[in-house]
């Protein structure tokens, strides 16, 4: 057992260390381009990539968290009407969602469906050959291919938090009308009152740290793809199961940190 737990955490270091290493190289191409005062990575490739992320990712996250919204306000309703307290309804489901669910929600949709597709992509490049003949060109294969990808998923996951919070909370106010007889004026009064900056701050913050981690985790796992089509497939589902962890494992972390700094 104690060989086995070594044997884990040296190939975890191992994993961790390359992985900062393609951060390292990617910084280190695109400095060098910033030097000497020409563009680091191409904006129509970038531009691409910000569709890809954004337009492409709102139905779903849309669909998700007007359903999560649903079933919280409705779940959470209820039992508080045991108590007669259901007019907290609206400062809960505002509450959770700005600083919990709405960046978490976003983080996983984002690792399922733009995750895998870097991974995917990269790793079948890889795979190919096509990233060794970029290098061969003289052209930095970090900045070429994973700066456009990492900027894009980092700029637009705050975005797309703000509409997961929003259709949730819609969707809170949909069922609390019909279900709950709570009025719209009330439930948007309700969340003004209750919903504060550093809850805003901090559903933001979430955001940005969930990009990027999921964007230099899918990258690192496409560059790192050994054995053909197989070595896609298992990179993939491995670069998935790692992001969805490590957004996880990052939002309990950022949850103790607010609550120990800004109880």
């Amino acid at each position: 057992m104690i060989a086995k737990l070594g044997s884990s955490s040296i190939a975890f270091l191992q994993e961790l260390s390359s992985l900062v290493g393609v951060v390292r190289e990617t910084l280190s191409e695109t400095m060098e381009r910033v030097a000497a005062r020409r563009a680091p990575f191409s904006m129509a490739h970038f531009f691409y990539q910000c569709h890809r992320v954004g337009a492409g990712s709102v139905p779903m996250v849309i669909l998700l968290s007007v359903f999560v919204g649903l079933t919280m306000a409705l779940l959470t309703g209820y039992q508080l009407q045991i108590f007669g307290i259901v007019t907290l309804v609206p400062a809960v489901v505002s509450v959770s969602f700005t600083r919990e669910m709405g960046p978490l929600f976003t983080g996983i949709v984002l690792a399922s469906r733009i995750g895998a597709a870097y991974t995917a992509e990269l790793g079948a490049m890889t795979a190919g050959g096509e990233v060794d003949a970029i290098e061969g060109m003289g052209i930095g294969a970090h900045r070429y291919l994973l700066v456009p990808r990492l900027l894009s998923i980092f700029l637009l996951t705050p975005c797309l938090a703000v509409i997961s919070v929003v259709s949730g909370m819609a969707g809170a106010a949909f069922i609390s009308s019909v279900m709950l007889h709570l009025s719209y004026g009330f439930f948007l009064d309700q969340v003004m009152a209750n919903l504060l900056t550093k809850d805003i701050l901090a559903g933001v913050v979430k955001s940005f740290l969930f990009g990027g981690i999921i964007g230099v985790i899918a990258c690192y796992k496409g560059l790192a793809v050994r054995g053909g089509a197989v070595g896609v497939g298992s990179a993939t589902t491995s670069s998935v199961v790692t992001a969805i962890s490590a957004v996880i494992a990052c939002d309990s972390l950022c949850n103790i940190f607010m609550v120990v700094l800004f109880p």
